[in-house]
């Protein structure tokens, strides 16, 4: 089940999604794309409007004015499809919901394949797809040795009228990973009401 989220925890992951965005340096980025099946592309650029022009210059103006309407979320999924698709192979049966551990077996394989860029905005997509996963992938996305963000600076990621500073989306995380522990520990609890109920139903017969 994925999380409920909230506008400022919606805030948050596309925060952790801009800055994923932001990291990647230009020419790893046109070598993401360019590495791309032809459809997956062919996608970026009509969504990017590139034209006869330069393709990441435009994929980055793109992404700029794109990060709420969806245009930002869709680049995003788009570039890191193969590797999430390769992530999913490998976690097999552990794929809809990973622990940590899962998580840090699979990663070195994936950033080997794809680059830490890449690795970064498929961890931050997720997040924004309210994958039950979340909490893991932004305590990787935090603090991770290989695969935690660069710092910086505060700035809006929605129209200066709301105001609303990416730094200032901290509380919005922790509140994820509040949620994600207060349903882990209501599941626990229900599993293990069942099994005393199915020991005493076993008593009595």
């Amino acid at each position: 089940m994925a999380l409920v989220s909230t506008p400022k925890a919606h805030l948050a992951a596309l925060s952790l999604l801009d800055r994923s965005l932001s990291a990647i340096p230009d020419e790893d980025l046109a070598t993401a794309i360019s590495a791309l099946p032809d459809d997956h592309q062919e996608a970026i650029d009509r969504i990017a409007e590139v034209g006869d022009g330069d393709r990441v210059a435009a994929v980055r103006a793109a992404i700029s004015h794109g990060r709420i309407n969806g245009t930002m979320e869709q680049i995003a999924t788009i570039l890191a499809d193969p590797c999430l698709a390769a992530c999913i192979e490998l976690l097999g049966d552990k794929a809809d919901l990973p622990s940590h551990d899962d998580m840090t077996s699979v990663m070195p394989e994936l950033v080997e394949k794809f680059g830490v860029g890449v690795a970064r905005v498929m961890l931050a997509s997720a997040v924004v797809g309210e994958a039950p996963a979340s909490p893991t992938l932004i305590e990787m996305l935090k603090r991770d040795e290989v695969l935690a963000l660069p710092k910086q600076e505060a700035r809006s990621v929605v129209p200066n009228r709301l105001a609303v500073a990416l730094t200032a989306d901290e509380e919005a995380e922790r509140e994820q990973v509040k949620a994600a522990r207060k349903e882990r520990k209501a599941r626990e609890q229900a599993e293990a009401r069942l099994r005393r109920e199915q020991a005493q139903q076993a008593k009595r017969k």
